[in-house]
């Protein structure tokens, strides 16, 4: 269970991550591979969103955010989920420096109509977006408002729950739930725009000879 009772989101793989890490923790090397391939493209995902998808600036934050990982290993307490969090955490500092380095920053969040709760995770939006490809997904997520793309990469792309995903963000879980509702639901208003046949500019209802 997450803070306040609310259930934590799971992962497939969570239980196989959890035991990856505790054996990595004993120093098994194999067993941190295991970890890292599980964590890996979920974090770059995430990355990618922050820093962008030009040339290899994301896999280059996460290489320094795993020696990281691997420098402080031995002081995480937690299971499969919480080192997703965990990892997570450290690699947007990584990825906050990067672009201090660079002397750019992320978006800034304009202001959004008001939400009530977040899709379940059957919703249309979440499910839409799970299912285009990672690069379209992410050139959708970054034409969100700063606080929504962040909020969508660590619940959709990263997996975690509100909770996890504030400790991350240093925000209350109710904030980040709405951000994630109001970026999914931005998300599958743009793809239904996308999907929706565009009008004939000359008003034209069809050639002669079409089926009406």
């Amino acid at each position: 269970m997450g803070q306040r009772g609310e259930p934590r989101r799971t992962q497939a793989h969570d239980e196989e991550l959890g035991r990856a890490v505790a054996a990595a923790q004993e120093g098994d090397e194999a067993a941190f591979a295991v970890a890292y391939r599980l964590v890996q493209p979920g974090l770059v995902g995430y990355l990618r969103g922050l820093v962008g998808t030009e040339g290899e600036a994301a896999e280059d934050v996460a290489a320094e955010a795993w020696l990281e990982i691997a420098r402080d290993l031995g002081r995480f307490r937690g299971d499969g989920a919480g080192f997703r969090g965990w990892t997570a955490t450290i690699a947007r500092h990584r990825a906050l420096d990067h672009l201090r380095r660079r002397k750019t920053r992320p978006r800034d969040a304009v202001p959004a109509e008001s939400a009530l709760e977040l899709p379940g995770p059957h919703s249309t939006s979440a499910a839409a977006l799970e299912a285009i490809s990672t690069e379209r997904a992410l050139e959708l997520i970054a034409t969100l408002p700063r606080d929504q793309a962040e909020a969508v990469l660590l619940r959709v792309v990263v997996g975690l729950d509100a909770p996890a995903a504030a400790r991350v963000l240093g925000k209350r879980p109710g904030a980040v739930r709405t951000a994630a509702y109001r970026g999914l639901r931005a998300l599958g208003e743009r793809m239904r725009r996308d999907r929706a046949p565009q009008a004939d500019p000359g008003g034209d209802l069809g050639t002669p000879g079409e089926a009406r």
